[in-house]
């Protein structure tokens, strides 16, 4: 981890990869959003460290074990090896809602974790996701929500305050901190 590098926290079901409300529970039933494996790319040539929070309460609700999911960040890995890149780290809550833990969004346990891996302030630090969940996250965080359209970003949007940035996709969100770090 480059400590001095921004970091950018994304959110991974319906930002990176389809989402499904019947779960994503294998490697097979993961497909990138197009466009999202690129822009990843482009957010990592433009200087930036990138992480992974992801819900994923399937593990708890047993749709699929941790080796599953490792499986599906597996096949992301390979997407991205393909243009020498990678995710920096990849934090994940396998707890059902009603659990009570930190870590599961829209509690920041996640996000905290991940500012605190790699040293990075939560006031410079973006968390991009597509649910009102990672919006409240990114708040708690202290981080600077933004939201995309894709997954369930076209009802987040309904609920969101003015003043937080909404995409079109990844890709968009890739093209705005792309020039940030150019302009900087």
């Amino acid at each position: 981890m480059k400590k001095n590098a921004p970091l950018i926290i994304l959110d991974r079901d319906g930002v990176i990869n389809i989402d499904s409300p019947a779960y994503v529970k294998s490697a097979e039933e993961w497909h990138p959003i197009p466009g999202s494996i690129e822009a990843i790319v482009a957010m990592k040539k433009a200087g930036y460290q990138i992480a992974l929070a992801t819900n994923q309460s399937g593990i708890g609700r047993g749709y699929f074990d941790r080796a599953g999911l490792d499986r599906m960040h597996a096949k992301l890995g390979g997407l991205l090896a393909a243009y020498n890149t990678q995710i920096d780290a990849i934090y994940h809550c396998p707890h059902l809602p009603d659990a009570g833990c930190q870590c599961r969004k829209p509690q920041p346990g996640m996000l905290l974790q991940a500012l605190h891996d790699f040293s990075q302030p939560a006031a410079t630090t973006w968390m991009v996701g597509d649910s009102y969940k990672d919006v409240q996250a990114a708040i708690a965080a202290g981080c600077k929500p933004a939201v995309v359209k894709t997954g369930n970003g076209l009802d987040t949007i309904t609920r969101i305050a003015a003043d937080v940035p909404i995409f079109d996709n990844l890709q968009a969100v890739a093209a705005f901190l792309c020039e940030m770090a150019i302009s900087h």
